[in-house]
């Protein structure tokens, strides 16, 4: 795994200029294929949007050694900008991890600029910590949303007794785009408990409202822009439609099961694509579903990504990799 890939790396010298590939994302993704044409017409209700792609994740590789996960985006088919205001999705299905007597699991400290990372646990616990005095633990049904902005470091690590004990760890973590006026915003962090969450009841399944809105309960995450993250689980044959602005990207990240998104067939290990041409997304189980609906207002502004960086310009990327290596990212505790 190349330095800096994803979520960090362990090293106490960060940000020389050669650890961070320009397109460091894209490292590893060539298996990523788009399985229906863009811009394909599939023949939806009117109002319901059409599916313009479905886009195949990555084999699974590990981030640190605590994560194994596969990338729904971005990839060499799917640039970044199409996918705004988002920059990457790995998902890590449930997992089983033998006790540990003595050491930890996961990713040490590595910072972050420009963007916001949102860890999701359906099973296991995971610990963070960042330089700015933030720490925490979620687990089953949690959610940390960490704000890194103008710079911070963190770590996420198995927690102790979790990684004492061994268990089934089963996580997804996204990174969601700052808009230029707030990247150099200070850095911040939400833990959201399973029990903040609202859990809209349907036919056949639940929703839960992590941001956004959704049938009248409103998520508990703060966002800088305008973004709907959905929890969804559906049994087989339940039918869900979910009302989003025209003008917002929507996407469907299957992680389970079988669904039909606007009459298209998707599968586990799979991201819809949505066209921009109505007012709702349709989604059929065709199977138990697990399907994560992601959707947001497009941020309409260059992106430039090297390595933990997200700006808008290379300058910004350059000031980024001299403030770390000058420590105005702020000291990165001994323990």
């Amino acid at each position: 795994m190349p330095p800096g890939r994803l979520w960090g790396r362990r090293s106490t010298s960060f940000c020389p200029l050669t650890d961070f590939p320009a397109r460091d994302y894209v490292v590893g993704m060539t298996q990523a294929t788009q399985l229906v044409p863009a811009n394909a017409k599939l023949g939806t209700p009117t109002g319901t949007r059409t599916v313009e792609a479905i886009h195949r994740s990555t084999e699974f590789h590990w981030v640190g050694d605590g994560f194994h996960v596969s990338t729904y985006f971005p990839s060499v088919n799917l640039a970044s900008e199409r996918m705004s205001p988002f920059l990457l999705m790995d998902y890590g299905p449930a997992r089983e991890f033998k006790s540990l007597a003595q050491g930890k699991r996961g990713v040490g400290w590595h910072p972050h600029r420009g963007f916001e990372t949102v860890t999701l646990a359906w099973e296991g616990k995971v610990a963070h910590r960042d330089n700015a005095g933030n720490r925490g633990v979620i687990g089953p049904g949690d959610v940390q949303w960490m704000t890194a902005a103008s710079g911070i470091f963190h770590e996420e690590y198995h927690e102790e007794q979790f990684t004492r004990q061994g268990g089934r760890m089963h996580m997804m973590q996204l990174w969601v785009n700052l808009p230029k006026r707030d990247k150099w915003a200070p850095p911040g962090y939400q833990p959201i408990l399973k029990g903040d969450i609202p859990v809209i009841d349907v036919d056949g399944g639940t929703v839960r409202v992590i941001a956004g809105t959704y049938a009248g309960a409103t998520g508990p995450a703060r966002t800088f822009t305008p973004v709907t993250m959905l929890d969804v689980n559906l049994k087989s044959g339940t039918q869900l439609d979910i009302p989003l602005p025209e003008s917002f990207n929507a996407f469907a990240v299957v992680a389970q099961g079988r669904v039909r998104a606007s009459g298209t067939p998707a599968q586990a290990g799979e991201l819809v694509v949505f066209n921009n041409d109505g007012s709702h997304v349709a989604l059929v189980a065709e199977s138990d579903s697990h399907v994560i609906v992601l959707s947001g207002e497009p941020i309409d502004e260059p992106i430039v990504q090297y390595g933990p960086f997200v700006m808008n310009t290379a300058e910004e990327i350059r000031q980024a990799i001299f403030d770390v290596n000058r420590g105005k990212f702020g000291p990165v505790p001994e323990d």
